[in-house]
């Protein structure tokens, strides 16, 4: 059951702070808590396997053989879930050379010769042949949430045999998770139908030789098979045990200690829902209460009762909304509030002038603060409803749970009702199971049912954003969240908000080039090959290029050999075949005919072109844009400022700025690193490729050559991005070996940087995270993996998270300084774009000096390094005529 929980709920989304996953401990737990309330059982016992090695695998060593390997994160919950049951008063068992199955047989007979009724659940398939009057089997069919119940007459329906010959059917049709294998072409129908002719196994091996047709053959070819498995899946039923039933009776749960466990784990609802459901179970102190803000009075709005219920708030407001949300715009279709246990739902559109007034002066107050899911969102929201500005927002529930766990896929509020509060999210279609929302008058409209959601939603937000303090405090960092994320939430509304102005018409000529470029190059590939064929179709061009040009293999794949670019790349350098060079060509040309496509598509009726950044994409911290990205324009190819060139100055605005800094990532390493030739060479204003290139190659600055300057650049960020050997080889084009001395040659040079890079592993496999310069965690588990391959992957993350993510940290503090300082000197201008290391700001007439100052002083000071933070500036009619 434990192992079906594993697999049942998502790991990334069930593991303690320090990376200690959770999973199967928590399906475990949940559906044990749940299987003690609705039964009401007098004695209970948990049976565990020892081993795969039982008195089964000594007659036939292939037994189980064919289950993977046990996965580490399940193996380590095993102990954790024996604690539990420890503290619970559960008595579990376990016996040599003996399967679980076996104890739970043998507990089953004792229980039927006391007079007890038994339920076992179980999801092994061999517990069936034990189900008699007496004893029923819980069946997992669903995770471990849904069991259906298998009485006799339940199993008779489903298998077509009674329980005491499901044993017979079993050794006929094999059991493919105990690696038995059954009669070739004989399936459950057909062993049924023989055993109720026969009346038995033994009955049916007695008449085999009269079994007509393939299947009587295949049966008398698998005999033996049959007989083995009918041997090794019968149960032992009289084991002699540590425990007997006297020994199992339930006696009740120790509040101390499953408090205890339940707060390392982390379990802060689920230990709730334990004493809600068995609080006369309870044995010791008095069980902690459920959370008062699971039950609030939620009331429909009634003209003057949001003034009125506004004035009531004495603490942190939790907000929940509904409606359609986009990049720059947004409108309300509900907003929701909790707070101190009794919660408000209202329609915005429906608001009366003096709540309307009382809302937007709540909003506007930075004394009254609002805790919310996705400000972000809600901001847009605001500014589409012409609220003014929103201040006082204290706490994000994406973003808190974004800083403590930065892997994380999803940060929907139904998964953080499950990850901080270990309870499902009530909705309209499944509302709160134990009436947790009342005062609901539900005559008041058809839609009673989704008010009390919405103010469900609410009273979630507000816990989940406590939990989440307590947590950030606890990991010491709060001041990323309160100081950093949060606030820079409403910075990036703005520039969303604002956008940048597209010149439609430039695109549109652009894109017509590239369609030019990749008709082209097709025509060019067809002529090569002398026939046409569809030129981005994976499948025509393996047979044109390893079948009929027999050109050397690629990797293999499902479907024949890869055709991908980085395929194509290496086979090109290796036959400068013309062929190749027309593939390539139109794949480049079409990845950036596709991107002027999107910013055409995108660019709204106002003629701006209005992106979303997201925080919550990228684990290091660092900022990524979506609709349109933004970040995937080529930086210095000419395609690439062809396409910048689109992105121009608007009207009642002189000029665009860009700003950026200059080699971020190498300041941080040499900063980090305490590398004295790489400080020195910032401190004198060096290249720094140049004058690293002459101490790893031996050489006078001015002999250092441009082949020298790109494979030391090469190298520096690949240290900088956890680039392995082999990675630095395909990225320069040498044998690995060449690589391996350029990196020997590296540290021999540098022999602080080796020896960070070292520290920076060691130390994160001792506590399990690493820290940006600005105290940014990032947790690693992988890095104690078994698996190889897993622990090298987690090995260059490591290496690569400090340094990305400080570069992140200081161009975020330099945004909100940025932001601040605008709103202070009461400029005009404006930032409108934020890509990689770079801000791209709008600058209004007579403010370029000023402005230029003002960004400059915020982003140099944004850290202090060992090394100058220094930037560049440009300004010009368009994103490309302000590069620099």
């Amino acid at each position: 059951m434990a192992f079906r929980a594993f697999f049942a709920l998502p790991a990334e989304k069930f593991s303690t702070d320090d990376g200690q996953v959770t999973n199967a401990v928590y399906g475990f737990a949940s559906m044990l808590i749940n299987l003690l309330k609705a039964e009401e059982p007098s004695h209970v016992a948990v049976a565990f396997d020892v081993a795969r090695h039982s008195f089964r695998t000594e007659e036939y060593p292939a037994y189980k053989d064919g289950r993977g390997e046990t996965p580490e994160e399940f193996k380590t919950q095993i102990p954790i879930i024996k604690e539990l049951l420890d503290a619970l008063g559960i008595a579990w068992l376990t016996k040599e050379n003996f399967e679980a199955d076996d104890i739970i047989a043998t507990l089953a007979a004792r229980g039927e010769a006391e007079g007890l009724s038994t339920l076992i659940s179980s999801g092994d398939r061999d517990a069936i042949q034990l189900v008699n009057g007496a004893v029923t089997l819980l069946y997992p069919v669903k995770g471990v949430t849904e069991l259906k119940r298998y009485t006799p007459e339940e199993v008779e329906e489903k298998y077509g045999v009674t329980p005491d010959r499901y044993r017979d059917l079993a050794a006929l049709v094999g059991e493919k998770a105990d690696n038995l294998p059954g009669v070739p072409g004989v399936g459950p129908k057909t062993a049924a139908k023989w055993i109720v002719k026969y009346g038995s196994l033994d009955g049916l091996v007695e008449k085999a030789d009269e079994l007509p047709g393939k299947a009587g053959q295949s049966l008398r070819d698998h005999l033996d098979d049959v007989l083995r498995n009918h041997r090794l899946n019968k149960l032992v039923r009289d084991l002699e045990l540590e425990s007997g039933i006297p020994e199992l009776a339930w006696e009740g749960w120790s509040v101390a200690e499953t408090n205890r466990l339940f707060d390392a784990l982390q379990f802060r609802a689920l230990g709730e829902r334990l004493n809600a459901n068995l609080a006369d179970k309870a044995v010791g102190a008095a069980p902690v209460p459920v959370a008062e803000t699971e039950r609030v009075d939620a009331a429909a709005l009634v003209p003057g009762g949001l003034a009125d219920w506004l004035a009531g708030c004495e603490g942190t407001v939790a907000l929940a909304y509904t409606g359609t949300f986009a990049s720059g715009a947004g409108s309300f279709d509900s907003i929701a509030l909790a707070e101190g246990g009794r919660a408000l739902w209202f329609d915005p559109s429906q608001l009366d002038a003096e709540d309307e007034r009382s809302w937007i002066d709540w909003l506007a107050d930075p004394a009254k603060a609002k805790v919310v899911h996705d400000a972000k969102a809600f901001l847009w929201g605001a500014d589409a409803a012409g609220w003014p500005e929103v201040a006082g927002i204290a706490a994000d529930t994406v973003l808190g749970a974004y800083l403590l766990k930065p892997e994380q896929r999803s940060y929907a509020l139904g998964d953080l009702a499950m990850q901080f509060l270990g309870r499902e999210l009530a909705t309209a279609e499944t509302p709160a199971d134990d009436g947790a929302l009342v005062g609901l008058d539900a005559a008041m409209n058809d839609g009673a049912a989704q008010v009390e959601a919405d103010a469900a939603a609410a009273a979630a937000i507000g816990e989940i954003a406590a939990v989440q303090a307590e947590r950030l405090e606890q990991r010491h960092q709060e001041h990323l969240a309160g100081a950093m994320e949060y606030p820079l939430a409403a910075v990036l509304a703005r520039m969303e908000i604002i956008g940048i102005a597209a010149d439609e018409g430039h695109f549109a000529d652009i894109e017509s080039g590239f369609a030019a470029q990749s008709k082209e190059a097709t025509d060019r590939a067809h002529e090569i090959v002398g026939r046409s064929f569809n030129i981005g179709s994976p499948k025509q061009l393996q047979e044109i290029l390893f079948d009929e040009l027999d050109m050397p293999k690629t990797k293999r794949t499902k479907t024949g050999y890869t055709t991908n670019a980085d395929a194509l790349q290496q086979l090109f350098a290796k036959t400068g075949h013309p062929l190749l060079e027309q593939l390539l060509r139109y794949r480049d040309v079409e990845k950036l005919k596709q991107i002027v496509t999107t910013l055409r598509s995108t660019i709204q009726t106002d003629g701006r072109i209005h992106t979303t950044f997201f925080q919550t994409v990228a684990a290091t911290g660092r900022l990524s844009s979506t609709d349109p990205n933004l970040q995937n324009i080529p930086v210095r190819s000419e395609a690439g400022r062809a396409i910048r060139a689109g992105f121009v100055v608007s009207s009642g605005f002189e000029s665009l700025m860009t700003i950026d800094y200059s080699q971020i990532e190498m300041r941080i390493m040499a900063s980090l690193t305490g590398d004295e030739g790489l400080i020195e060479a910032f401190v004198q204003g060096e290249d720094i490729h140049r004058a690293v290139a002459a101490k790893v190659f031996a050489v006078a600055p001015g002999e250092v050559t441009a082949e020298h300057r790109r494979k030391i650049k090469a190298m520096s960020y690949g240290l900088a991005y956890g680039l392995s050997t082999y990675g630095l080889s395909q990225q320069l084009g040498v044998s690995t070996q060449e690589a391996q001395q350029l990196s020997d040659e590296y540290f021999a040079r540098f022999g602080k940087v080796r020896d960070y890079l070292h520290r920076v592993v060691e130390e994160a496999r001792k506590t399990g995270y690493t820290e940006t310069i600005m105290g940014r965690r990032r947790y690693f588990p992988d890095l104690t993996s078994d698996n190889r391959q897993v622990r090298e992957m987690a090995e260059r993350a490591a290496l690569n998270a400090p340094i990305q993510g400080s570069a992140a940290d200081i161009m975020k503090t330099a945004m909100l300084g940025v932001d601040r300082a605008l709103r202070t000197e009461g400029l005009a201008s404006r930032v409108l774009l934020q890509v990689h290391d770079e801000l791209v700001c709008e600058v209004a007439p007579g403010e370029a000096d000023r402005l230029e100052s003002l960004v400059r002083e915020q982003m140099s000071n944004a850290a202090t390094l060992a090394v100058p933070l220094t930037v560049s500036a440009g300004f010009g009619e368009s994103w490309e005529a302000a590069a620099h």
